[in-house]
């Protein structure tokens, strides 16, 4: 059990136990002269930023869903309820927040309430007990424990009731979950954190389904999905673990274009190869798919491999809108687009590894007019993050004693009031929009983020660490197999490689001491 206590300590080490830091000189990182704080700018979405999951650590059902009644003429729930298999379960967070309730209702039922920001509520209700020392105010983080699933108030036997406020509106949690890509499935907690894709784990569970198609269509209306070869299945499947994207997305492409390399003869506008591509397009996104040295449009692997590339490039991970714009970019007709997802569906749709947060300008600098933290808040994150040393890094994990790359730093800047978005591309591209600055190589300071790319493919970010001591190129971060120090110079080289400073921002800028 990790103890205030502990940070003491740690923080401590930072200023005075820490040869690292020492010769790091935090003092470099200088103070605007007013300390002001900025108001942290949000980015497009939904809370997805913070990441869901079920209430329970164990399997679980659904005894009675939203607006129906337990018995005859009873009330319709305002809720779900929830039996863990093997009762009394234990009971957590479904995400990140502030308990706001701690209390007993006029029925006797015992219950916690969570605000979790923009607008949103947690409530647990008919708690056997609630865990010890949590009371109003508390910060939990999401999988916390909050208390045992129990029958007090006026239940007919041992339950948990769910309930989700938006707004201060009863909202379904079934469909709430869903819509955050954690649907209340009954799973137990190892099959939640993170969503599988083949032999790929999803960071944070985040991601999303392939768009169903719309109107127009074209071809799909009388040409049916034809049966893939099998050489060609296993290159669309390649392609897409190694781009992030369903191989049924690249299926889609190449029977619209060739029905699986049937028609690879030159198109009236010179188009080439099994996935159409003109060869001037080929020249700028054209990538080597069988590793023979060569990227050649007529080759069949190359040319797949490069559908891949120049979709990811397009932003098709930006949302079921960025998989339509991808397409579009592809092949400028809106029944071209329908008729690739439809095809795309037939062959088994999919998940896209992405992030559907949506920041402004994601290629921009972000705003170098920003104050740097100052050198207290660093302090403060360096010693939150100090405690998690050793944990064991997990894809997917949310804490609190397991992080990925991109939960590990958004706890360490969480203990100063600064919330970023869930994944590490996001993460970029929440500071791009305002939130922070890029800064050279050479130039970076501790508390600095350095991105590159990694199992998302070679134009998506994938990785994020903190700098510890620029000196050596020190990072502190959450790797495999554990959260460690390491470095960053065996990122300089790769395709993205990205240093950014965090401004002296935060979510609520008169909270900050």
């Amino acid at each position: 059990m990790k103890t205030v206590g502990l940070i003491v300590l740690a923080v401590m080490a930072v200023l005075v136990g820490a040869p690292v830091l020492t010769a790091v000189g935090l003092m470099a990182v200088g103070t605007p002269a007013a300390g002001e704080v900025i108001r942290a700018k949000p980015c497009e979405g939904n809370p997805l930023s913070q990441h869901w999951r079920a209430p329970f650590e164990q399997e679980y059902t659904i005894a009675t869903e939203f607006g129906q009644s337990r018995q005859t003429g009873g009330p319709p729930l305002e809720g779900v309820d929830l039996l863990s298999a093997q009762q009394p379960g234990e009971v957590v967070a479904a995400a990140r927040g502030v308990v706001t309730s701690t209390a007993t209702q006029d029925s006797g039922a015992k219950a916690i309430e969570i605000d979790h920001a923009h607008g949103i509520t947690t409530r647990y209700v008919h708690l056997g007990q609630i865990k010890e020392g949590l009371t109003d105010g508390s910060k939990v983080s999401i999988g916390q424990p909050l208390g045992t699933e129990g029958g007090t108030g006026t239940t007919a036997g041992t339950l948990l009731h769910f309930q989700v406020l938006v707004e201060d509106v009863l909202t379904d949690p079934v469909q709430f979950m869903r819509e955050r890509g954690t649907p209340l499935n009954g799973a137990a907690a190892d099959q939640w954190i993170a969503l599988d894709v083949g032999d790929k784990v999803l960071e944070g569970g985040v991601g999303f389904e392939l768009p169903e198609p719309g109107e127009p269509r074209k071809d799909s209306l009388t040409n049916p999905a034809l049966s893939v070869p099998a050489d060609i299945e296993v290159l669309y499947e390649q392609a897409g673990e190694d781009y992030g994207i369903p191989g049924t997305l690249l299926a889609g492409i190449g029977m619209t274009e060739t029905a699986h390399g049937r028609n690879t003869a030159e198109s009236p506008v010179g188009a080439l190869g099994l996935m159409q591509f003109m060869p001037e397009t080929f020249a700028a996104f054209g990538v080597d798919g069988d590793g023979d040295g060569i990227a050649d449009i007529r080759n069949d692997a190359d040319s797949i491999f490069s559908a891949a590339n120049y979709l990811t490039i397009s932003g098709v991970q930006n949302g079921p809108d960025g998989v339509r714009e991808a397409l579009y970019a592809y092949n400028q007709a809106d029944w071209y687009v329908n008729d690739v997802l439809f095809y795309a569906h037939e062959y088994g749709g999919g998940i896209v590894i992405g992030d559907p947060i949506i920041c402004d300008d994601p290629v921009n600098p972000g705003n170098p007019e920003l104050p740097p933290l100052t050198n207290e808040r660093i302090e403060r994150m360096f010693a939150r993050a100090q405690l998690e040393l050793g944990d064991p890094y997990v894809l997917g994990a949310e804490g609190p004693n397991a992080w990925d790359c991109s939960s590990f730093s958004r706890m360490a800047f969480a203990e100063i009031g600064i919330t970023m978005p869930r994944t590490a591309r996001a993460q970029r591209d929440w500071l791009a929009s305002g939130n922070g600055f890029r800064v050279p190589l050479g130039k970076e300071r501790p508390g600095d983020l350095v991105f590159w790319d990694s199992y998302r493919g070679p134009n998506e970010i994938g990785h994020v660490m903190i700098v510890w001591d620029p000196a050596n190129m020190s990072t502190i971060e959450a790797k495999i197999p554990r959260v460690s120090h390491g470095d960053y110079t065996a990122g300089i080289d790769k395709n993205i490689f990205e240093i950014w400073r965090v401004g002296n921002i935060a979510d609520d800028p008169e909270g900050v001491t």
